[in-house]
């Protein structure tokens, strides 16, 4: 009789992506609203993505059942 299947966790599925070296690849944070009172520069620079932290990784793979 087989197991179930594990589902991932859409919310972190939606929210990080793996590159190909098994990295974690995430959005920057503080970009949704009040961008008024931001600079040009800062807007610009949360544009960019960045990669999750070593300490973060273990768990949102654990999230993405990886």
């Amino acid at each position: 009789m087989a197991k179930n299947k594990i589902k991932t966790k859409r919310a972190a599925a939606k929210r990080f992506k793996v590159t190909g070296s098994g990295k974690i690849k995430r959005h920057k944070a503080y970009k949704g609203h009040l961008t008024a009172k931001k600079t040009p520069a800062r807007k610009r620079r949360l544009r960019k993505s960045t990669m999750a932290s070593k300490g973060d990784t273990k768990n949102i793979k654990r999230l993405l059942n990886i």
